[in-house]
């Protein structure tokens, strides 16, 4: 039974630490979009845009250190990187925020349920975006883990 627990984890490690480290950007983001819509009268725009910020450097560094383990080679492909990653991430930030438009103002939802159900569907975007554009290394070895 170990065993066998142990080969699916290797099988999947990957797509379990995205998992992990994806719940944990979402409960950054969701955490501070609920704290900044429950202290502040600031429109909803932009609290998403301070939540998204500070849950995409939380998502950089964490999917560069622990799912993708993509090693710093230089200042400038670590910059190309970054650059790479935060713009796969402006786009589902723009997608982001027409789901919210719709979900808030046009069908009245509550923007909790909204903003959850908004960061499932940008969670999985980005997964295959960091995936397969920003840390696909496949000239080299995979690293000891």
């Amino acid at each position: 039974m170990i065993d066998r627990l142990k080969k699916l984890y290797d099988k999947y490690e990957e797509l379990i630490a995205y998992a992990f480290w994806g719940v944990a950007t979402t409960v950054v983001n969701v955490a501070v979009f609920a704290a900044l819509h429950l202290f502040t009268s600031w429109n909803y725009i932009i609290n998403a845009s301070i939540a998204w910020f500070l849950s995409v450097l939380f998502s950089y560094l964490t999917n560069k250190a622990y799912v993708f383990h993509s090693p710093s080679k230089s200042v400038k492909s670590d910059f190309f990187e970054m650059v790479s990653f935060f713009g796969g991430r402006i786009a589902t930030l723009l997608l982001e925020f027409v789901m919210l438009w719709i979900g808030i103002t046009l069908m009245h939802q509550n923007q909790i349920l909204v903003k959850i159900t908004e960061n499932i569907v940008v969670i999985a975007i980005n997964y295959f975006w960091s995936k397969l554009l920003v840390f696909n290394h496949k000239d080299q070895p995979k690293q000891g883990r």
